[in-house]
């Protein structure tokens, strides 16, 4: 029955809703378990990477405030779809979607179901990693430490929208973030991911994401490195301690909401 129904769907070409998303952190390993899963036979991941669409191909879904003003036209979410012969689950990743704030609701208003996946990295790293990738792109004329200094103007100038591109240290305070998912879904539909334990066993990681979803997590993966981009420079001693100020408190919130220890996270 589970095969007729896989070869009915394949032979369709079209799902109602999606079943789950990697909604975040941007920088913290997405592009990575977006290879894992689309080595598997019964995963579709709905796009190249991030939720790029066929109608806008710069811009994303549930954090569209644009297509959000008006009445919602989800099957653009599912064009262009290549579904997989044995496809059981459809997946997409957008990692800023724990970030923006009106995204969880409007997921939740989607597919009240969804399965959600979140990665979660040392918000000091992630924020220099951000940056790295900025300035690698030519977006960021300033050293580490003044884009840093510079965040809360640039975040008032683009009120009333969160800012986007050059959010570094925004997006690292993963407690609110993380608590407003949980507003929304129930813990069994999210399943959050430590980046150190992903990196330092990702065939462990994978499995649990497997398992996670539903689907065989047994299938044969090959790994390679994912979205190297080479450092002008190394995050300094100081520049980490001042970082470190910055998420101390919400470090330690986030340790108490997820039952984590992070005291990998601080300076050493």
């Amino acid at each position: 029955m589970r095969e007729e129904q896989t070869m009915l769907r394949f032979k369709q070409k079209k799902i109602e809703r999606l079943d789950f998303i990697i909604a975040g952190a941007q920088k913290a390993g997405t592009s990575a378990l977006h290879y894992f899963l689309e080595q598997h036979p019964n995963v579709t991941m709905a796009h190249s990477e991030e939720a790029h669409l066929v109608e806008h191909p710069h811009r994303h879904f549930f954090d569209d405030e644009e297509r959000f003003s008006k009445e919602v036209d989800y099957d653009v979410l599912h064009q262009g779809i290549k579904f997989k012969r044995r496809s059981l689950i459809t997946g997409s990743c957008t990692p800023i979607y724990i970030y923006w704030k009106p995204a969880m609701k409007r997921i939740k208003a989607y597919n009240p179901q969804i399965k959600l996946i979140i990665l979660l990295r040392n918000p000091i790293d992630r924020a220099f990693s951000h940056w790295n990738m900025q300035r690698d792109r030519n977006r960021d004329p300033l050293d580490f430490l003044e884009a840093v200094a510079q965040e809360k103007n640039r975040i008032q100038k683009a009120l009333p929208l969160q800012l986007r591109r050059q959010a570094y240290i925004e997006r690292g305070f993963y407690f609110e973030q993380i608590e407003r998912v949980f507003r929304y879904f129930p813990r069994e539909q999210v399943h959050v991911i430590k980046f150190d334990d992903f990196r330092s066993d990702w065939h462990k990681t994978v499995t649990s994401v497997f398992e996670f979803l539903g689907v065989d997590p047994s299938v044969p993966l090959k790994n390679k490195e994912q979205n190297l981009i080479p450092y002008e420079r190394r995050l300094t001693a100081e520049e980490r301690r001042s970082l470190y100020e910055i998420y101390r408190s919400d470090i330690s919130k986030l340790e108490g909401l997820l039952k984590w220890d992070c005291s990998d996270w601080k300076p050493a």
